[in-house]
């Protein structure tokens, strides 16, 4: 099963946040137009549709884990749009790409060494891997006032073993991950980067919190984010950090 079972509908409607930082990440990818670009972790296609405006005599290849996601890309996408439902740890293409972007997935993946080589494989020898997502530091207060609920009950016997999913790495592990799995150069960075989602309950219930959810089921799971944003207060404050990586196969 994914990590996450996000609903692609309902990501698509509230991932504003997402959408902004995801067109700055896409920015930094210098295009001809010609190119064949994989977008890794496309989601409900918001930065997919951008990047195949970029590229008007070339093509894009977009995967994500979620078949809600990729659902949804395809909507908006339209029928002639390459949208495959895929693992990134599982990734085969029929030929390399000249490029990948991803923007707020690989912190949803545990094994960032064998994503690294997989995407390598991807890409042609000189294609550039432009990505950011969660990095260390992410939602540390949020992720702490979450805690407090948690550890105690009715919530706490949800979640005796369970482990957090997310995996926010340092920069300079990063950087030796990418080298090691074959990329020539690697740059990678952290950046604050606070958001205040204008739809907060459904955002924290979609985009942040979807894997407790799941655990909790409902009403528990509607009373943990009531209680969540009662505690932090509103607006409702996501303190992001982002990883951010430029590398060159």
């Amino acid at each position: 099963m994914p990590v996450r079972e996000c609903d692609g509908a309902s990501y698509d409607r509230i991932s504003g946040p997402q959408q902004a930082l995801g067109l700055e990440v896409l920015a930094r990818l210098e295009l001809s137009g010609d190119e064949v670009v994989l977008d890794a972790g496309c989601g409900s296609g918001r930065i997919t549709e951008a990047l195949a405006r970029r590229l008007p005599n070339g093509r894009v290849i977009a995967v994500d884990e979620s078949p809600s996601m990729v659902e949804a890309a395809r909507r908006r996408l339209g029928p002639g749009a390459d949208v495959r439902v895929a693992d990134l740890l599982e990734l085969e293409l029929e030929e390399p790409v000249d490029a990948a972007l991803s923007t707020a997935t690989f912190h949803w993946i545990p094994d960032h060494e064998a994503l690294f080589r997989r995407l390598r494989a991807a890409l042609r020898p000189g294609g550039r891997l432009v990505a950011q997502c969660g990095g260390h530091g992410n939602i540390d207060g949020l992720r702490g006032s979450a805690q407090a609920i948690l550890s105690r009950e009715p919530y706490a016997e949800h979640f005796r073993g369970w482990r957090a999913p997310w995996n926010y790495a340092e920069p300079q592990a990063t950087s030796e991950r990418l080298l090691a799995a074959g990329f020539s150069s690697a740059g990678c960075w952290l950046a604050p980067a606070p958001q205040q989602p204008e739809h907060a309950r459904e955002f924290l219930a979609t985009v942040i919190f979807e894997p407790h959810l799941r655990v909790l089921g409902e009403p528990l799971g509607e009373r943990f984010i009531e209680e969540l944003i009662e505690l932090v207060g509103e607006p409702v404050s996501v303190d992001y950090v982002r990883l951010n990586i430029d590398a060159t196969a």
